[in-house]
């Protein structure tokens, strides 16, 4: 082994150390809660050890992944979602379109983030062990959760909304968190103003579609989405993995996440991670 090498040993060991590490990211499986408007994730395996076998005995697997961008936990490009035709900076969305790629608002101009992150856990400000069915979260409730949890909201951070929602997600019916019926809590036009005149750089939730899914309505109206991808150019992230790290009561942390480069897509999934410093 050589000296550089021993010196990055001995300095994985020191971060392992000193730090813990939330995955924020849901394991990708067949069959797993998405929204209807997307393809699903599909895995299979063409080729199985045996199929081919070298001449000294090795043998390899491989796989073949199928799956829409917003399927699983992901971010959401600024070229998804457009209103009256246009997108954010007022780009006309039939012609940013052509070719079937976005290259000006793709997700592969979402640069990788590292940045402060902060989680809102609304259910634990309203002391509920999370929020009903079709509940909007208001502005006052993002404030009741800053206040409680000391947790001031800065321009340029990365905020994470946890209605509690995310616990159905592993629940033996999938449709019980897409939530069609029984409706989703979430933010709608009023809590994503909230955000927007925070000057966040991207928002999170435990949910599948961000905001606020009325009962029977499931996916009819979105305008958190036109609030903050369309007229502010705030990415969302969706789906995510909350319940762990607001039982450990972390609400500050150092958040990162990369996209996958997909050129010209509206969106891409991602495995954000929190890091936090141990005491």
């Amino acid at each position: 082994m050589t000296t550089t090498a021993r010196h990055a040993d001995r300095l994985l060991d020191a971060v392992r150390a000193g730090v813990a590490i939330y995955d924020l990211g849901r394991q990708l499986s067949i069959g797993m809660p998405q929204s209807p408007n997307h393809p699903p994730f599909w895995l299979s395996m063409p080729r199985r050890h045996g199929d081919m076998v070298r001449a000294d005995g090795g043998s390899a697997a491989n796989d073949l992944l199928v799956m829409g961008t917003h399927v699983g936990t992901h971010v959401d490009a600024l070229a998804h979602v457009s209103h009256d035709g246009r997108l954010h900076g007022g780009a006309d969305a039939a012609a940013a379109q052509a070719g079937g790629r976005f290259t000006e608002l793709g997700v592969h101009t979402v640069a990788p983030m590292v940045r402060r992150g902060v989680l809102l856990d609304v259910p634990a400000a309203l002391d509920l062990p999370d929020c009903p069915p079709g509940y909007e979260i208001t502005p006052a409730d993002l404030d009741a959760a800053v206040r409680r949890q000391g947790t001031p909201v800065q321009a340029g951070d990365v905020v994470l909304i946890r209605s509690g929602w995310g616990r159905h997600f592993d629940d033996e019916d999938p449709g019980r968190y897409v939530g069609r019926e029984s409706g989703v809590p979430g933010i709608s036009t009023a809590g994503a103003q909230w955000l927007a005149a925070a000057g966040v750089h991207a928002a999170g939730a435990d949910t599948i579609a961000f905001e606020c899914l009325r009962p029977g309505q499931g996916h009819s109206a979105l305008p958190a989405h036109r609030v903050l991808l369309v007229e502010h150019g705030i990415y969302l992230i969706e789906t995510m993995a909350l319940e762990e790290i607001a039982r450990d009561g972390v609400h500050e942390f150092t958040f990162l996440m990369a996209p996958l480069a997909l050129y010209g897509a509206t969106g891409s999934p991602v495995r954000p991670l929190a890091v936090v410093g141990r005491a």
